[in-house]
Order: C-alpha cells, then sequence, then structure tokens
C-alpha cells in the first residue's frame, strides 16, 4: 500500500468527508500563515513522524498538501514548475491566484481519475496576501481563513475563537501553531509535530525548530 497522508480517521458526516492530516492557513494584513501536523498514515499504520506537507513553490508562494503521496508531490512539482517558468519569461512572479489555477486546472483534467490531493496554495504578490483551497476535482476557494483534515474540527474551534481578519502574521503563526498543536492532542490521524511558514513582503520563511519547540512548550503548558 502507498503511504497516504489522509487515510486514517477517514469517516462521513452527512456529505461531508474528512481525512488525517491537518492543515491551517490564514491570511493576514502582512501576509499568509500557513501550517500543518507532520504525521504520514497508511491504513492504521504511522509511516513516518516527520513527513514535509507544507512546501515553497516560489519565494512568494507556498501549499499545504494531503492526499496521497506520489499525487501530492506531482502537484507540488507541477506547480513549481509552472512558477518558475512565470517568472523566467515575465521577470516577476506568478500572482498567488494563478498558481491556485495552476493547480485546479491540473486536478480537474483528472477528474475521471484523479489525484488523490487536496491542497491549499497561499501567499503574497502584488495585490496582498491571499489564501485558495483547491479540492480532489479542481474546484477552488479563496479563504480567509481555513483549517482542512480529520482535525479541522478541533483546529477551527481555536481559529474562529481567536483569530480575527486583519491580524499580523507575527500575531497568527503562533494561533495557527496552536491550532495544529490541538488537532494533535485530539485526533488520532494528527500528530507527532508540526511546520509552520510565513510569507510576506520578505518572501517565504518557515519556523525553526527552536521556534517551534518554544511554540509546543507554551501551548502545551497551558492545556
Amino acid at each position: 500500500m502507498s503511504r497516504d497522508f489522509n487515510q486514517v480517521g477517514k469517516k462521513t458526516l452527512g456529505s461531508a468527508m474528512y481525512h488525517g492530516t491537518t492543515t491551517v492557513g490564514l491570511v493576514c494584513s502582512d501576509g499568509v500563515v500557513l501550517a500543518t501536523d507532520t504525521r504520514v498514515t497508511a491504513g492504521g499504520f504511522i509511516a513516518h513522524k516527520r513527513g514535509k506537507k507544507l512546501l515553497k513553490i516560489d519565494d512568494n508562494i507556498a501549499m499545504t498538501i494531503s492526499g496521497g503521496v506520489a499525487d501530492a508531490q506531482n502537484v507540488v512539482d507541477t506547480a513549481k514548475y509552472y512558477t518558475n517558468m512565470y517568472r523566467m519569461e515575465k521577470g516577476r512572479p506568478m500572482p498567488v491566484k494563478a498558481a491556485a489555477q495552476v493547480v485546479s486546472n491540473m486536478l480537474f483534467s483528472a477528474r475521471y481519475y484523479p489525484y488523490i490531493a487536496d491542497v491549499l496554495v497561499g501567499g503574497v504578490d502584488s495585490s496582498g496576501g491571499s489564501l485558495f483551497n483547491v479540492d480532489i476535482f479542481g474546484s477552488i476557494n479563496k479563504e480567509s481563513m481555513i483549517a482542512t483534515g480529520s482535525g479541522s474540527p478541533v483546529a477551527y474551534g481555536v481559529l474562529e475563537a481567536e483569530f480575527k481578519e486583519g491580524t499580523t502574521v507575527a500575531k497568527a503563526y503562533p494561533l495557527a501553531a496552536k491550532a495544529i498543536i490541538a488537532a494533535t492532542k485530539r485526533n488520532v490521524a494528527t500528530g507527532d509535530h508540526f511546520d509552520v511558514a510565513i510569507l510576506d513582503k520578505e518572501g517565504f520563511r518557515e519556523l525553526t525548530e527552536q521556534e517551534k519547540d518554544k511554540l509546543l512548550a507554551q501551548f502545551t503548558s497551558s492545556n
């Protein structure tokens, strides 16, 4: 069986289906924050404790991924190719919405034999920060705050209580981490550790292990 980010804990509630993995995206006044957990599963087996689900696409764009590892990585590689080509041809970075549309087109074109991937595309361009959720069939939705995966109900509980539109990335990234940490404690398919990235006018920056350890200690001790 191939490793899958979102097989453990799959359940259907009405027409909504929640999968393993928890990802969070927040649009701020000065950028975008993305966060994920790091547990990789294959059925009931934890295949990896430090899987990379938050990836840089260009200096101004990043993605979070969930789903089949090979499918999700193929989507990332395709997005990197087109953003790189755009930068070389136009002499400027691709707009975030255009990058999300590239991903949407790729997933929609394969809808009859779909890529098992659900992604968040976030970043900063001349219009400011923006965030898009693209599902397995290529449907694209613009969001200002979103959580996906089986831990999303827990993550939403944290985000809806504390996130305010217009907040800065400096205030938002600890909140994104808090939402992921809460999900790791209350959802079996989410766990082990987390990654957080900030995209602003300075570009892409991922939190260091020391910064993440500090946040982990802060939110673990507060529970």
